[in-house]
């Protein structure tokens, strides 16, 4: 699933392309990819809108528009937002397309069909429910240790609840867990201040190497989780150092690297250097 770097990848390379790009028409073909309005309503209010502005909050994308509606998109397992050449055949599992007024469009591609679409007055309600961004001032070490302090449940678990801290997912979990040396099941109450500290600049450490390398491209071309929308791939796969390499060794140490299951997600670690107490 594309998590915070890929998002970020995406509202950064997508901005130059769809800055003040008009909408002439658009189709959808797979109407539940369309979370609100409808998808009858959601084609008739795209018509004509223009892009104008270009965010981000955890998971989702948010694209403003001139007319004061954001488009927000979330991609979900395998979403992809590509902007091609208006002659380009419009490939499988394109459930959305969007003509623009330069010759070119914008597709909504998503193979396994759990990404969505919203078009809304107010994005509020739908990123109620998310936490504070890993970059802002409100997830600092004293919010991060109230949050931890006396839960029971695995750490890994806990980063991947996106009301604890938003955009962090199961690559970038493994890799900051890795990073601050800490066991994947490991009570979150059972972390020390040290810890608490070393997690925290690990979760960023991680998520700004992710940025930098243009997200992760896994899987191959037909169920790859993420591209650029460009159709590039990103780049931060190539710096993983526990996530995907079971039995492979561990950088630090050499010890094949484990997996294991945490919160219903394959969860990569090296027992070694991340022991569970």
């Amino acid at each position: 699933m594309p998590e915070l770097p890929e998002v970020e990848t995406y509202v950064q390379e997508l901005a130059p392309l769809l800055r003040g790009r008009q909408v002439l028409e658009a189709a959808v073909t797979w109407p539940r990819t369309i979370a609100l309005p409808d998808a009858e309503n959601f084609v008739a209010q795209m018509a004509g809108q223009r892009f104008a502005d270009f965010s981000r909050r955890g998971k989702y994308m948010l694209l403003g528009l001139e007319s004061g509606l954001t488009l927000i998109v979330h991609l979900r397992m395998t979403g992809h937002l590509l902007v091609v050449a208006d002659d380009v055949a419009v490939a499988v599992h394109t459930h959305v397309v969007m003509r623009l007024d330069n010759r070119q469009k914008l597709l909504f591609q998503d193979a396994r069909k759990f990404g969505r679409l919203w078009l809304v007055a107010d994005p509020a309600p739908i990123l109620a429910e998310l936490g504070p961004e890993p970059f802002a001032a409100d997830f600092n070490l004293d919010y991060l240790a109230a949050r931890l302090h006396g839960r029971s449940a695995p750490i890994k678990a806990l980063l991947l609840d996106q009301s604890l801290v938003a955009g962090v997912g199961n690559i970038y979990a493994d890799e900051a867990l890795f990073r601050a040396g800490i066991h994947p099941q490991r009570a979150a109450g059972s972390l020390d201040a040290a810890e608490i500290a070393t997690l925290h600049a690990a979760i960023q450490e991680v998520l700004m190497l992710g940025i930098a390398k243009a997200g992760s491209s896994l899987g191959g071309s037909s169920l790859q989780n993420y591209s650029r929308p460009g159709g590039a791939p990103g780049g931060f796969q190539e710096e993983f150092k526990v996530f995907r390499r079971t039995n492979q060794p561990c950088p630090q140490c050499g010890a094949p690297i484990t997996r294991i299951v945490v919160a219903q997600r394959g969860t990569h670690f090296c027992p070694h250097c991340q022991p569970s107490a």
